[in-house]
């Protein structure tokens, strides 16, 4: 197995996501007709899986709910504790781990349509997926019913996010490169 401990670089890098991942929680635009509000947390979550290791995206997802769910003010609109993950968008917050991972891995980083595709897959598919299907448990409501209020109204604007993650992944990953 490759090396599994973590490093001051990995520890860093997750970290900052994570801070960034909570400072554009508090950037929301709430709709009345779901309890999901528009944040930018989609876009961090696919630059975290594009520009970090697969270690390093999963990490800073997980000490972003670590702390959220602690009790610090992280989630959307300044949310916190175990009560977020128990309600309507606990499983968009539950998926983001798994987009991240996921972005990661199918990410290409010299070619930007396997980029876009795998920030649409991560970034989008994966997250709504979880997110619909978990709103849908704990509301009671169908999955049809749910996907109209939790996931339909995101789309366009989760694919935005997907096609300005992409290059600026790229400038990310470059610049980095750069500095090695």
């Amino acid at each position: 197995m490759k090396n599994s401990k973590l490093t001051i670089q990995d520890l860093t890098y997750s970290a900052l996501f994570a801070a960034l991942l909570a400072s554009v929680a508090y950037l929301v635009i709430p709709l009345p007709f779901s309890p999901v509000p528009i944040t930018l947390q989609t876009l961090v979550v696919m630059l975290a899986g594009a520009t970090l290791s697969t270690k390093q995206a999963g990490l800073s997802m997980l000490i972003f709910l670590l702390i959220g769910f602690s009790g610090a003010p992280v989630f959307a609109g300044g949310n916190a504790g175990i009560g977020v993950l128990a309600g309507p968008t606990g499983g968009y917050l539950v998926a983001y781990p798994l987009g991240a991972i996921t972005v990661n891995l199918l990410v290409k980083k010299d070619s930007y349509y396997q980029t876009a595709l795998a920030m649409i897959l991560g970034g989008v598919v994966i997250i709504h997926l979880l997110g619909v299907v978990w709103m849908s448990l704990v509301t009671d409501m169908s999955l049809a019913e749910t996907f109209i209020a939790g996931s339909l109204p995101f789309m366009p604007g989760d694919i935005i996010k997907a096609a300005v993650a992409t290059p600026l992944s790229n400038k990310i990953n470059n610049y980095l490169e750069a500095k090695k």
